[in-house]
């Protein structure tokens, strides 16, 4: 079974310094029929305008797993972390028992764009923790790259939850395919181009929730990036 988000439908505001889609509810946008899928409860696409960002404010048991599109995204938090993102860098920061941040768009004069993910933990208390991956200094072959799993394999960010994240980058004409367990479930999320996934377009912004599907093969109808969220 395949449930399609389209990006258009999502929650919507412009705040002038900020320009922010919401797959599922968050803060004032409430939708009951959007709360989140399985342990993915947000999926928040930003764009923040030179100079301006979010001012420090606190997170409790949550994974949160940011990335850059583009632009520079500057973080700071109460654990001592400090350091500016740039396109194609991801963040993970465990909440835990608790934490105090702060993401600024690093740049006087141009804007950054990023997507914000969050995911409930496997447990409540744990101890705040954070973790950055770098954008490959080589180029990466098309296909699907593990950004994201339990036990950081393959050089990801480790999250805790029984959840794998994949960055997929997906040539016009090509073709990726993911298999999904039995038991397990999936989010394709589009960031950039288009894609035909199985019968369906989707396009950057666009999402799918996949349940009770041996595979979903992804087709790009042009240059192509987006994630796969793997999850029980």
């Amino acid at each position: 079974m395949i449930s399609i988000r389209r990006g258009n439908e999502r929650g919507h505001f412009d705040h002038g310094w900020l320009n922010t889609y919401h797959t599922f509810s968050f803060g004032s946008y409430n939708d009951p029929k959007h709360m989140g899928f399985r342990t993915l409860r947000v999926i928040n696409e930003d764009r923040v305008q030179a100079g301006q960002g979010f001012g420090t404010h606190g997170h409790r048991d949550m994974e949160i797993i940011s990335y850059v599109l583009e632009g520079a995204l500057e973080h700071k938090d109460s654990m001592g972390n400090g350091s500016v993102l740039r396109p194609g860098d991801f963040q993970r920061m465990t909440a835990g028992t608790g934490v105090q941040h702060s993401e600024f768009n690093h740049s006087s004069s141009e804007p950054v764009h990023f997507y914000q993910i969050w995911l409930l933990p496997d447990r409540k208390g744990l101890a705040p923790g954070y973790e950055e991956m770098r954008r490959p200094e080589q180029p990466v072959a098309a296909g699907l790259r593990l950004v994201a799993s339990p036990d950081g394999r393959e050089g990801s960010l480790t999250v805790h939850q029984d959840a794998m994240i994949y960055l997929g980058r997906i040539a016009e004409g090509e073709s990726v395919e993911h298999v999904i367990a039995n038991g397990r479930h999936a989010w394709i999320q589009v960031l950039r181009g288009s894609i035909r996934m199985n019968d369906d377009a989707l396009h950057a912004g666009d999402g799918a929730a996949i349940s009770d599907e041996l595979s979903v093969t992804m087709r790009g109808e042009s240059d192509a990036e987006l994630m796969v969220f793997d999850l029980a």
